[in-house]
């Protein structure tokens, strides 16, 4: 049986390499809940069904969270 080698130190991200994804990820799913909210609002003087905007707030929301790769 082969053992697969072990990371080198190059392999493994710093702190800061880290954070800063952590951030771009925090960020990208906050946009994606912020699609969420604006589809599920219930604006009267909308003339689109709410379905639809509902659907149009989910569509975006996995669009943003793929592109992302999350």
């Amino acid at each position: 049986m082969t053992q697969n080698p072990s990371p080198g130190p190059e392999a493994v991200p710093r702190p800061e390499e880290r954070l800063s994804r952590l951030e771009a990820q925090v960020a990208t799913l906050a946009e994606a809940i912020r699609a969420l909210a604006r589809g599920l609002e219930n604006i009267p003087s909308q003339s689109v069904p709410p379905e639809a905007e509902a659907a149009h707030g989910a569509r975006l929301a996995h669009e943003l969270l793929l592109s992302q790769g999350l």
